[in-house]
């Protein structure tokens, strides 16, 4: 493992100490950030430059759980790639699949009551079906996932570096001092403070912060080809958001890995996508280079989500939120399954949008971008309406 660039540093206090990312509105509370609509410029030492086969490649993936009231379809024909050193953001309200279709991914579904079809591949190779000690050797290895709630997801009668110790020797035949050694190096790497000390302490003694970082340095200790981290910098200040968001950047330039973000906080999609997955009701309803989604969105949904975002340039504005429920997973409104909601049905001629699925295809005809909607014209009426009501 490279050693960092910042081993030199002095840790004083048990406290964390980190310097605040210097883009201006990444240290704004919540109500006043809004995703600008380019990324930020991204690495130019990203992996995959040839445009080789994606590590993780989805195809038409589904995820269903039959329900005393009824087959719930949580992930409907869900398809997308990932390839090494880029970023994917999966993005959509609660319930929309987000997190479901990314444990599948991790093979967390409990087989006898989950029904998982299409193809999962990591590196090439399908883990649909595979056995469940053969899923094992991958997880936590090839793949990790970074959940939402530290507090929950470690232990809290073992020690954080006697965690992350024991998530090193299940993939690798080693001492129990070398796994500490490599732990210490972990809680170093990813910038908590005296990791001597802190290697001894319980998950109650860290802050929510360094909880986080704890679990990121238990999901890289293998160096994991692919990380999935899931609404990393939920229930966290805004300060140490941009702290967590920065250390995923660093450290995905570290390791080389691919990262799965999930994330309903479309101010983190700028902030860290090279490509976004917009989902609703199990679906992927739009999907492209980060900057043409939020940019150049061509979807009803992915508009009502980015008007929802508070700035502070519309300080005295009311906010638009999207009208209405997300439909139940039990029973799926025929057509777009954004319809009932939607406000520009009335636009689209005969009965389409509640009788007819709308495909996902290229926009413009033509490229990465693709969206599914039975609206003509998306870019004029995008332009000319949603876009001055953005800023």
């Amino acid at each position: 493992m490279t050693t960092p660039a910042n081993e030199g540093r002095k840790d004083t206090q048990d406290t964390m100490v980190d310097t605040v990312p210097s883009e201006g509105d990444a240290a704004l509370p919540d109500a006043q950030r809004k995703p600008s609509i380019a990324t930020r410029e991204r690495r130019s030492t990203a992996l995959n430059p040839s445009g080789d086969t994606p590590y993780l490649v989805v195809k038409e993936l589904t995820v269903q759980f039959p329900t005393a009231d009824g087959l719930v379809s949580a992930v409907n024909g869900l398809s997308y790639a990932v390839p090494l050193g880029r970023t994917l953001a999966i993005v959509g309200e609660s319930g929309s699949g987000k997190s479901v279709s990314s444990m599948a991914v991790m093979g967390l579904h409990d087989r006898k009551r989950t029904r998982i079809t299409g193809s999962i591949r990591l590196g090439g190779d399908e883990i649909v079906g595979l056995p469940e000690n053969e899923l094992m050797k991958i997880r936590g290895d090839a793949v990790a996932m970074v959940f939402q709630d530290p507090q929950s997801s470690l232990h809290p009668l073992y020690t954080v570096g006697h965690q992350i110790s024991e998530a090193y020797r299940v993939h690798h035949k080693v001492s129990k001092e070398a796994a500490k050694k490599r732990a210490l190096e972990m809680l170093d790497l990813v910038g908590i403070p005296n990791p001597q000390r802190r290697f001894k302490q319980y998950p109650h003694e860290f802050s929510g912060g360094m909880r986080q970082r704890a679990m990121i340095a238990m999901g890289l200790v293998n160096d994991p080809k692919l990380v999935i981290a899931d609404e990393p910098t939920t229930a966290l200040d805004v300060t140490v958001q941009a702290q967590i968001l920065d250390l995923l950047n660093n450290l995905q330039k570290e390791f080389g890995s691919a990262i799965v973000l999930i994330t309903h906080d479309l101010g983190v999609v700028a902030e860290m996508a090279d490509d976004v997955l917009v989902m609703y009701a199990g679906r992927c309803v739009e999907y492209g280079n980060a900057e043409d989604v939020l940019a150049r969105p061509r979807m009803p949904y992915t508009w009502g989500l980015l008007e929802s975002i508070p700035t502070v340039s519309a300080a005295n504005e009311r906010l638009r939120p999207i009208k209405g429920l997300p439909p139940s997973l039990l029973s799926l409104p025929t057509g777009c399954s954004f319809n009932p909601r939607c406000p520009y049905t009335d636009r689209v001629k005969g009965e389409r949008c509640t009788t007819d699925l709308p495909e996902l295809l290229p926009v413009d005809g033509a490229g990465a971008h693709t969206s599914r909607c039975h609206l003509p014209d998306k870019a004029t009426v995008y332009e000319a309406e949603v876009a001055p009501r953005l800023g």
